[in-house]
């Protein structure tokens, strides 16, 4: 028996201070309409199609981006003949990547550039629909569609030439399902995992009781399934693990930030270097600001493993709200933290606001600023990074300030609306279940 809970209702079953405002009613209805749904359409292809034309004509740099699915090919020719990457320090995915880099097999008909693009553009769609699906539900909310249509294009041709939206698309799929299908989220959170570790993170705030051993469970399976098939499949399938614990300290992240502002100022006299394929700091204290990213890392999810026990009422909305201050948390105290990890919390912030009763609405709000920053970043100035020029370091130290802010918010947020003394919610029935006690009284 799950112990997942919604919001105390009244008499009539309305949540109290989320009935709809005025006019906001035939807003909505507007947008779940035929008419809403086609200018939602037409607003996809649009913008979808200017991000992918600034692949082909260069926009301060934006083309030079499409480097990546060249990257991705030499892989995909290594990959054809069996093994992972060898002796390649920039091969650092699980070994579930392979099936993502391989499938632009699915179109022959294209070049492998083509393929990429096209088939990332179809999980971007998949995504848009999951969203506006969710919408539907009797608690659904419009927002988290309209605010993955508006806010991916902020990062202009990146989403198309990585590998983090095909990543977000299982993550957003794990927390879509998690309330009626906790089996199916597990899967898809596991396979997730196989490709990038990150979504297996969004089962942190699966509903209490069966449902949370139905997803861990199925997510462990999905990843030993997934590890045994490709490790009978190619050579070298756990190599990965041998790259990642060399990487140091890369200029986009936290630590980075702090280097760089101590570098302006005179205070710390390193520099950068190209290794692990991107730019990481090296010079003294470099090797303890690493480790305190790590302690950071620990104690954050400590932090989060104390609300998980301590948490005593729950919404509809709390496993979205947890799984986004998760990654939130697990992306500020990155060693990386590079522009295309807000791709990731522009998805999980999405499927938040499908939720009329999430707490993360500002969180949201500061994610998407916070990307439009790191488009500044990366690609429109990263010359200025590299330089660590006066520009440069406060656009990283603004992007990175945002999202501790927004960790730390995002988390105390969650705290109060589930944790802080007030009425302990109702249990909610198992999915597929009838609660007869309230049938019995006349409610939903």
């Amino acid at each position: 028996m799950t112990t997942t809970s919604s919001l105390a209702t009244d008499p009539a079953g309305a949540v109290p201070g989320t009935g709809p405002r005025p006019g906001r009613g035939r807003l909505r209805s507007a947008l779940r309409g035929r008419g809403g749904l086609l200018i939602m359409a037409v607003f996809w292809l649009a913008t979808r199609a200017g991000m992918m034309a600034l692949l082909v004509k260069d926009f301060h740099g934006t083309k030079f981006v499409g480097v990546e699915i060249q990257i991705y090919h030499a892989w995909y020719n290594v990959l054809t003949t069996g093994t992972m990457p060898p002796n390649d320090p920039t091969w650092q995915y699980p070994p579930g990547a392979a099936g993502v880099f391989l499938a632009p097999d699915l179109l022959p008909f294209l070049t492998y550039f083509e393929a990429w693009v096209a088939l990332t553009a179809v999980c971007d769609a998949l995504i848009t629909i999951g969203l506006i699906r969710a919408a539907r539900r009797s608690d659904g909310s419009m927002a988290g569609a309209l605010l993955w249509l508006g806010a991916l294009p902020i990062l202009l041709s990146m989403p198309f030439t990585k590998i983090d939206l095909q990543v977000t698309l299982f993550a957003v799929g794990s927390l879509l399902c998690m309330r009626y299908r906790p089996k199916l989220a597990g899967v898809l959170a596991g396979v997730g995992a196989m490709i990038k570790v990150w979504p297996l993170l969004t089962l942190i705030g699966a509903p209490r009781g069966k449902s949370t051993r139905d997803a861990i469970v199925s997510a462990v399976a999905a990843c030993a399934v997934l590890l045994g098939v490709f490790a009978l499949l190619f050579r070298d399938a756990l190599g990965f693990l041998g790259n990642q614990g060399e990487r140091g300290i890369q200029i986009e992240s936290l630590g980075g930030s702090g280097l760089m502002l101590a570098k302006l100022l005179g205070f710390w006299p390193g520099k950068t270097n190209f290794q692990f394929g991107a730019f990481e700091y090296v010079g003294p204290y470099v090797s303890s600001v690493a480790r305190l990213s790590l302690l950071l890392t620990v104690v954050g999810f400590l932090l989060l493993l104390l609300w998980r026990v301590k948490s005593k009422r729950w919404t509809s909305a709390t496993p979205l709200d947890a799984a986004l201050c998760t990654i939130l948390v697990f992306t500020i105290t990155s060693r990386v933290l590079s522009p295309q990890y807000l791709m990731w919390l522009l998805g999980i912030a999405a499927v938040c606001l499908t939720c009329r009763h999430t707490t993360q609405r500002p969180i949201a709000l500061l994610i998407v600023v916070s990307a439009g920053l790191s488009i500044l970043i990366f690609p429109l100035n990263y010359g200025e990074i590299l330089s660590g020029t006066s520009f440069g370091t406060f656009l990283l130290c603004a992007r990175n300030g945002l999202l501790a802010v927004a960790a730390v918010w995002s988390g105390v947020r969650l705290w109060r609306a589930t944790v802080t003394p007030g009425p302990v919610s109702e249990p909610e029935p198992e999915p597929g279940r009838v609660d007869r006690a309230k049938v019995a009284l006349g409610r939903p």
